[in-house]
């Protein structure tokens, strides 16, 4: 939800950029349109995301029919973590993204897509924020580690590090995977609220799927509007919360400002490899 590019809130927007949800302004459809993509999502994700992602689903009670009400959101993710839900008008600035996560509030837009924008829309529409991002919120350890991104977003801003910084949220928060002892799960919200993706992250030969491994992360380039050619796998939320907390990332960032950037689909000679992919995806002519 954060964007290059800040400015000024757009009007009727608090200094904080939040506006209300206003609820009660969605329609039948609005909510048929949650209910559609709410029901074949969570039932391919049974055998396919983290526990944590699903237990959340729970917790939070996001079966109940229609767009969740973000007070009442709030309210049980509150008691979960500490965290809350508040809405804005779409993107915002990096600073206000930051600032919001160091204080355990997550950003999500307010709008639905449209019946016919089920597999694919440009940017992040409800659906997208608060199935995808706000369940794994109520697990505890990974809601520290949104914390904890937040507050190395503040002091990355001193650094010149905000690129870097943003490739770790990609392969991450919106398309990890994690080691499960039943083999490699989703958790990331870009594959939980992807059909599509939900099944070529895990099944698809053409994607790497790669170790964590921080510092290469902060080098290695991504696209935003097609299937990934890389997925990193985490050990576990409480190894990423680990390292993300215990890393002086202020060397880190000196030292892979020198470097060149890493393509999506590079494996590199010291990469712990799950899958080396084909490729093959990325090479269809149409995606050229």
């Amino acid at each position: 939800m954060a964007s290059d590019h800040p400015s000024t809130p757009p009007p009727g927007a608090a200094a904080d950029w939040t506006v209300p949800q206003d609820w009660a302004s969605y329609t039948p459809a609005d909510h048929a349109t949650w209910d559609t993509l709410f029901a074949r999502q969570v039932d391919m994700l049974r055998d396919r995301a983290a526990p944590e992602f699903l237990a959340g689903v729970d917790i939070l009670r996001l079966s109940r029919p229609g767009i969740p009400d973000f007070a009442e959101l709030s309210e049980r993710l509150h008691r979960a973590t500490g965290w809350e839900v508040v809405a804005v008008p779409g993107l915002v600035p990096d600073a206000v993204f930051f600032e919001h996560l160091a204080n355990r509030r997550f950003v999500a837009g307010r709008f639905i897509r449209r019946p016919d924008q089920l597999d694919y829309l440009s940017e992040p529409d409800v659906f997208h924020d608060v199935f995808g991002h706000v369940p794994l919120l109520a697990d505890p350890v990974f809601a520290d580690y949104m914390q904890a991104y937040g507050e190395g977003g503040l002091r990355a801003q001193g650094f010149d590090a905000l690129t870097n910084l943003a490739r770790l949220y990609w392969y991450t928060v919106e398309f990890g995977l994690v080691r499960t002892t039943q083999g490699l799960r989703i958790y990331g919200a870009g594959i939980v609220s992807s059909r599509g993706e939900s099944v070529f992250a895990l099944d698809d030969p053409s994607p790497n799927r790669l170790g964590f491994d921080l510092a290469r992360l902060l080098r290695t380039d991504y696209h935003i509007d097609t299937y990934q050619q890389s997925y990193f796998v985490i050990d576990s939320f409480a190894d990423l919360l680990d390292q993300t907390r215990n890393t002086d990332f202020a060397p880190l960032y000196a030292q892979v400002a020198g470097l060149p950037a890493l393509a999506p689909d590079a494996v590199l000679p010291h990469d712990r490899v799950w899958h080396r992919g084909t490729q093959a995806y990325a090479r269809q002519p149409s995606l050229a």
